[in-house]
This record gives structure tokens, sequence and C-alpha cells, in this order.
């Protein structure tokens, strides 16, 4: 029951948060799913992301888009080491509570995003 209500105030404090910005997704708006994967979405709606793999669980956050660059601020509501893998291995993105990825590319269809030499591509779904 804890657990619902924490769930409830941060989507409440996330969903206010992204208001009160008014920022729009954008070309970003959606759910995308990552490539060569059949169980990893990202989707952006406002100014909030959820990070979804379908096998271990779903993480919440903020995003912002200046330019090329990407920023992600994921969220955890029970702090459990099962968030952080979501992010880091599932995904791939380090650190968790600081995600900058440089956009690739963008159209109606497809994303891709890199760091370093890490390259991740995203199909619309």
């Amino acid at each position: 029951m804890a657990r619902f209500f924490k769930s409830v105030i941060l989507m409440a404090s996330l969903f206010l948060t992204a208001c009160q910005e008014g920022r729009e997704a954008g070309d970003l708006f959606g759910q995308w799913r990552m490539a060569g994967s059949q169980t990893n979405y990202i989707s952006f709606s406002g100014a909030i992301t959820w990070l979804q793999s379908l096998d271990k669980g779903d993480v919440y956050g903020n995003f912002q888009r200046q330019g090329d660059s990407l920023f992600i601020q994921c969220y955890s509501i029970e702090g459990t080491p099962l968030d952080t893998a979501i992010v880091e291995k599932s995904f791939g993105f380090k650190p968790f509570s600081n995600i900058r990825v440089k956009i690739e590319s963008l159209t109606s269809d497809k994303l891709i995003v890199s760091k370093n030499s890490q390259i991740w591509s995203f199909d619309k779904y």
C-alpha cells in the first residue's frame, strides 16, 4: 500500500513538473521500441519519459531536449537495484540519474542516439 502511494505521489509530481514547465515532446512524442529488442521501450510525453523493460519493470523520469542533446533524469520509487539495472543494463544508459545522449537522427519513425562510441536505435511503435 505504501508503494502505491509513493507511486502516485511521484507520478503527480512528475506530471505537475511537466505542466508547469510547459515543454512539449515535439518529434520525440510517443513510444519507441529499441531496435533488436522486443521488450525495451521508451516513451516521451510533455517533459516526462518512461523507460519500460517488459521483463524487468519500468522507470519514470523527466527529459529535456536542447538542440541535438537529450538529457534524461530518472527517478526510482523504491530505490531498488532493479531500477538501476533497467536503465543501465537493459537500455545501457549511464549514469542512472543523469543521462545525456546526442540525437544523431530523428524522423517520424526512427530515433538514433549516441554517447561516446555507443549507438542506440529506436523505432516508433
